[in-house]
């Protein structure tokens, strides 16, 4: 195949609407759930969350304002972050550590620590290689459970915040952050641990396998509880594989099936949560617009990767002769549609899970995933990155509301200049994660001496590192050695701030909004839900994107991408 083909789009087509059809009751369940209202599993769900709330003494009627709430979410995370640092630092002398692996250097813990407890699942480390089974689930699984119920617990208290009416309160963080385990995540791991088991993927505590193969080679086989790790690794966003070749390796995407079941499962919960905010406005049409605008852009970033990668490298054809797909770094099993997608969806969500290497992607496959990291918009993790949406929805009303000399109102309450000061500083927290330390890095010795290759491709290769973590993504383009001091640390840090730093901003909007009396709509206002707002909504995102951005993509993957079409090798 060396073309787009009507087949492979059907392919994609398919595997939205299925997501789709998942993601619309999926949100209708998340409203329930958030919204305190029963559902058909309470006589289950109840008692538990009961028996949690008393052994751990939290009363589950107390409401906090936003300060309250953001200081919990901040205290708990920091709290797992330094077991799960500790955990890292004795794994040579814990248990379940068959293969008898070491006990990780304390930059390197730092980092894994770091990159779980924020969602990013940033893995400087081979995890077969260096993780017992200890580590993988006590500390790894672990956060891969509470980062996601995190970001849920964040999401849904923001819009209590904002759509309450003269109230300061938003909800109880302990209430949410337990219901998102006992109600969604859990629950969810376990059927989808079921699915994985019965597809292939192996569920098992026994230590490595040694196994003769049939030229009389001795070759080393890892295993253990990687279907229960795959679960939650897919439906909480969070990217992170038990083995290092992820999503690529058969033991973790073993068929087709598995592929398309991943798929669906990364983009069900932020798509649902889409539509859940919806409901709580009690105006479905804003989540449908908002819906159809960030599908749009996934499906143009998709079909970009998709003819970038079936166009192939016109170099490999002048030297080599090689003529037609681009099938570097790619795996035969899925095809190249779904290989498209997979890459797109992971990169649009904070994902980060890869079942192809991106660093074989042609620059302007490789475009699409460093873009949709640098909006950090098109649907983004679970729960947090509904509030980056947001923060975005309240820019464009106030731009808008300026260029037709409206109010800036949004959900019925009017934006202030603290409320654009504060989306802002959250919008500028990015870029400065992104492009100052990529800066730093490319200026010292101890940042160019991990590049494993020359030219433009080699500053993509650090430009998308910081634009992962910063994005809470996680994926990697794979040509840079990261586990050194320098990286380990210099990427934890902008983990941790691109986490909690908007976090704590866009709070104080709520916080601000939740005081603020209702409007009602009036001629003047500027309504969100219609696709006209949407189309301008695009288009500021993709605007302050290209500003931002588009210096350091010029050097990187577009100079690359006329590089080669010009034939010329990076030197």
């Amino acid at each position: 195949m060396d073309k787009v083909t009507w087949l492979g789009s059907l392919q994609i087509f398919i595997v939205l609407a299925c997501v789709l059809a998942v993601a619309v009751p999926l949100g209708g369940y998340l409203y329930r759930v958030f919204a305190g209202q029963r559902n058909f599993l309470e006589r289950v769900y109840a008692p538990c969350e009961k028996m949690i709330y008393k052994v751990s003494g939290i009363n589950p009627s107390v409401e906090m304002d936003w300060k309250a709430y953001i200081r919990s979410l901040l205290w708990v995370n920091f709290i797992m972050a330094l077991f799960v640092f500790l955990i890292l630092r004795l794994q040579g002398i814990l248990p379940m550590n068959p293969d008898h692996m070491k006990s990780l250097p304390w930059d390197l813990s730092f980092n894994t620590a770091a990159s779980f407890v924020t969602n990013t699942n940033w893995q400087n480390y081979g995890g077969e290689m260096t993780m017992s089974y200890l580590s993988q689930t006590l500390a790894l699984t672990f956060l891969q459970f509470t980062a996601a119920a995190t970001g849920l617990a964040a999401a849904f208290g923001f819009i209590r915040g904002i759509i309450a009416r003269k109230s300061k309160n938003m909800g109880n963080f302990w209430v949410d952050f337990i219901k998102a385990h006992t109600r969604i995540l859990i629950p969810g791991a376990i059927v989808l641990s079921i699915v994985f088991i019965g597809q292939g993927m192996p569920q098992t505590f026994q230590g490595a396998q040694t196994v003769h193969t049939v030229q009389g080679a001795v070759q080393t086989i890892s295993r253990g509880p990687i279907a229960s790790m795959e679960a939650i690794k897919e439906l909480g966003t969070n990217g992170g594989g038990f083995l290092n070749a992820n999503s690529t390796h058969p033991f973790e995407n073993p068929s087709v099936l598995t592929n398309i079941l991943q798929i669906i499962t990364l983009l069900s919960l932020p798509t649902a949560s889409l539509f859940a905010f919806g409901r709580f406005l009690k105006n479905r049409k804003q989540s449908y617009v908002l819906y159809a605008a960030l599908a749009g852009l996934l499906l143009i970033g998709t079909f970009v990767i998709y003819w970038g990668e079936t166009a192939g490298n016109p170099i490999l054809q002048k030297v080599l002769g090689i003529t037609g797909t681009n099938m570097e770094g790619k795996d035969v099993r899925f095809g190249l549609p779904l290989s498209s997608l997979f890459t797109a969806a992971t990169t649009a969500t904070s994902t980060g899970a890869v079942n192809m290497m991106h660093d074989s992607l042609t620059p302007i496959g490789g475009f699409i995933p460093l873009l949709f990291m640098m909006f950090n918009v098109v649907f983004s993790g679970v729960g947090v990155g509904l509030i980056n949406i947001i923060m975005y929805l309240i820019i464009t009303v106030f731009i808008a509301g300026l260029m037709v000399g409206r109010t800036p109102e949004i959900f019925g309450k009017k934006i202030e200049a603290r409320e654009i000061k504060l989306a802002t500083f959250s919008l500028l927290v990015h870029p400065i994660l992104i492009l100052i330390p990529t800066a730093i890095a490319l200026m010292t010795h101890v940042g160019t001496a991990s590049i494993l290759n020359p030219g433009s491709h080699g500053f993509t290769e650090v430009l998308y590192a910081f634009t992962s973590t910063a994005a809470n993504n996680g994926s990697a383009f794979g040509g840079l050695s990261g586990n050194t001091p320098f990286y380990n640390i210099i990427l934890g840090v902008v983990m941790l701030l691109g986490r909690y730093v908007t976090l704590i901003a866009m709070f104080a909007v709520a916080g601000s909004l939740a005081a603020k009396p209702h409007i009602p709509e009036s001629v003047g206002t500027l309504k969100t839900d219609t696709f006209v707002f949407s189309g301008v909504f695009v288009v500021i995102t993709v605007i302050v994107g290209a500003l931002t951005f588009f210096p350091a993509l010029a050097i990187g993957p577009i100079g690359e991408q006329l590089q080669m079409w010009s034939g010329l090798l990076s030197k």
